[in-house]
């Protein structure tokens, strides 16, 4: 068995495998940080397109950890992206078990 498999095995460190994803999480800090923000600025934000980001943000509505609500501004579409109670709750833990992670390998 890999000796590095045998080190993170025992961490005991449960990284949460949707927050993980590198583009989900740089949605959910923005938003852990803002708490509510427009489509268009996650995307310029994040950098992605707009099917990568409804992509992320279905995947982190599912899991309860944001919300999307829709409405008109001037007859003009908006969609804001918020994270929800349990998403914020989510996000500390994951933050809680990477520097947990750091402290151990540094």
């Amino acid at each position: 068995m890999d000796k590095n498999y045998q080190f993170f095995s025992k961490l005991n460190v449960n990284i949460n495998k949707i927050i993980n994803e590198p583009a989900r999480l740089k949605i959910m800090t923005i938003l852990y940080v803002v708490e509510n923000a427009e489509f268009n600025y996650l995307l310029q934000e994040t950098g992605l397109t707009k099917g990568n980001m409804s992509s992320h943000i279905a995947k982190l509505e599912l899991a309860n950890y944001v919300r999307v609500n829709k409405d008109y501004v001037n007859k003009i579409p908006r969609t804001i992206i918020g994270i929800t109670p349990s998403g914020r709750y989510e996000y500390e833990i994951y933050r809680k078990c990477m520097l947990k992670l750091l402290k151990i390998v540094t």
